[in-house]
C-alpha cells in the first residue's frame, strides 16, 4: 500500500514541472502541454486527498476538471493550428504582437 503523501509529493513535482514549462518555453504547444500537466497534477492531488479523507468528492471533481480540460484541448489546439496556418511558425513572442 502506497501512502497518500507519496501521491501528494508526486502531484507537487508534476505541478512544478508544469509551471517551469509554462514560464521558460516560448512554443505554444509546449506551454499547452505544461498546462495540461498542471491540471493532471491537480487531479492527482484531488484523488489523493479524497482517498485520505474517505470522500468521493475529489473523484467527482476530477471528472469536471477533465471535462474542462477536454474542451480546452479542443479549442486551444484549433487556435494554435489556425495561427500556424496563417503565420507558418509558432512563437509566443510573435503572438503577443497580435494584441490591440
Amino acid at each position: 500500500m502506497v501512502p497518500e503523501s507519496y501521491y501528494t509529493a508526486l502531484s507537487a513535482v508534476l505541478f512544478v514541472i508544469g509551471v517551469v514549462g509554462v514560464v521558460t518555453r516560448r512554443n505554444p504547444l509546449v506551454i499547452f502541454m505544461s498546462i495540461e500537466l498542471m491540471l493532471n497534477a491537480a487531479n492527482l492531488a484531488l484523488v489523493a486527498f479524497g482517498h485520505r479523507f474517505g470522500s468521493p468528492d475529489g473523484q467527482a471533481l476530477v471528472f469536471f476538471v477533465m471535462a474542462v480540460a477536454a474542451a480546452e484541448v479542443a479549442v486551444g489546439l484549433a487556435i494554435i493550428v489556425a495561427i500556424f496556418r496563417v503565420r507558418r511558425r509558432l512563437s509566443v513572442d510573435d503572438l503577443s504582437l497580435m494584441r490591440w
